[in-house]
Order: C-alpha cells, then sequence, then structure tokens
C-alpha cells in the first residue's frame, strides 16, 4: 500500500512511459528492427525524464514474435501488416511505471483488428471493476471472461498481472489462484493479452492505483487502433 509520496513518485513514472508510448509511432519504419528499436527507446525514456529502465531492455516483437508473450528483442525487421507489441518500463525517483501498446504497421486482418478489440475490452472490464474488497482473483476472471466468451481463452496464457512500486513485480500476483482482497493505496498492472503461435499477439496494459472508491488508471497512452 503507497503513501502520498510514493504515488506521486508513481505518476510521475506513468507520464514518462505515457509519452513514449505516444511518440512511438514516428519511430515504426520499415526495416527497422526489434533491437533498434528498443535501444531508441531506452534513450527517449531517459530524455523525457526517466532515471534508468525498471527492467532490462523494453520488450519489443514485431509481427509473427508477438505471439509470444515473452519474446525477446532480436534482429527481427518491421515490415507492412505487422502487429508491433512494446512493454516499456522506467524509473522514476526510484518507483517503477509500466506499460504496454500494442500498434498496427499498415494493414492488418481482420481478425488482428477483432483480437484488439477483445483485448482492450478485457482490460476496461477489469479497471471497471477494481474496488476495495473484490479479489485479485475475482479482477482476473473478469478479463479472462471477456476473452474466454470470444473464443480465445487458451491463447491468454498468464496472470491478469503483478503489483508493482520500488520493484517491476512486488509481492501480489493478479492471478486466478490469489484469494487475496484488493485494499486503497495498492498498485498493480492490468494487462490481457491474446497470443497465437505464428500469427501474432496483443497485450495492453496499465498501472492502476486503487481508490476507496474504485481506481485512478495512471496509465493515460491512448489505446486506439
Amino acid at each position: 500500500i503507497k503513501t502520498d509520496e510514493e504515488i506521486r513518485n508513481m505518476r510521475e513514472a506513468a507520464k514518462i512511459v505515457d509519452k513514449c508510448a505516444e511518440k512511438m509511432p514516428e519511430f515504426l519504419q520499415e526495416g527497422i528492427s526489434e533491437q533498434e528499436l528498443g535501444d531508441k527507446i531506452i534513450h527517449m525514456l531517459k530524455d523525457l525524464g526517466a532515471d534508468q529502465n525498471s527492467w532490462g531492455s523494453p520488450l519489443i516483437a514485431f509481427g509473427k514474435n508477438s505471439g509470444d508473450p515473452h519474446h525477446c528483442p532480436d534482429s527481427t525487421c518491421l515490415k507492412k501488416g505487422d502487429i508491433v507489441l512494446a512493454d516499456i518500463g522506467c524509473k522514476k525517483n526510484s518507483y517503477c511505471a509500466d506499460l504496454t501498446r500494442t500498434y498496427f504497421y499498415g494493414d492488418v486482418s481482420k481478425k488482428q483488428r477483432e483480437i484488439y478489440r477483445i483485448v482492450k475490452k478485457a482490460n476496461e472490464r477489469a479497471e471497471a471493476a477494481v474496488r476495495p474488497g473484490i479479489t485479485f482473483g475475482e479482477l482476473d476472471e473478469i478479463a479472462r471472461s471477456v476473452i474466454r466468451e470470444a473464443g480465445y481463452e487458451k491463447y491468454f496464457n498468464h496472470r491478469l498481472g503483478h503489483s508493482i512500486g520500488l520493484e517491476g513485480h512486488e509481492g501480489e500476483e493478479v492471478s486466478g489462484n490469489n484469494k487475496n482482497r484488493i485494499e486503497a493505496g495498492m498498485t498493480f498492472s492490468i494487462e490481457p493479452g491474446i497470443y497465437i503461435p505464428e500469427e501474432g499477439g496483443v497485450r495492453v496494459e496499465d498501472v492502476i492505483l486503487v481508490t476507496n472508491t474504485g481506481c485512478d488508471v495512471l496509465n493515460r497512452a491512448r489505446k486506439e487502433e
């Protein structure tokens, strides 16, 4: 549970990754590699005021690589029609920010756009349900049910989120087997995803602050297609 000062620091960190996410389309050029984009993001975060990354390199995945939720950036180059999944983190005044946005580079399939809308809906449905007293497991199920009803449950193969603060991943897991109840002042991520091997994947992630009546979404970067 975060103090007022800790929350201020987390808001500052969130603003930095938001600005980075908004600038991302400027860097999406045909032929750039995942590793090169990751390096550009690191420099951008520093220019925006970050003290350091909150983990190693940003997690960047193009095209089919985005079908692996834990893909490590490699020499794969961007081409028209690719999904671009970008998981970005930084630290400001020792506190972490974490954000994932998914972009489309050029025209993508109707199925890919449908998957994006499903994941965005799961993200927003879970955020709307946050309030003191609900369990972490219930939140996971709310998001997962959206993806299940759309027929993609087996492709959402990780927990909904994790606590965050001084560390990128703190104690509480936002997962189906966590029966602990949420309290005001907690901060954690909500990051549903659908990942289809050899096709591609989508994740939409925000960090939220639990309030007395609901939650405040710390990340404001756009989620439009």
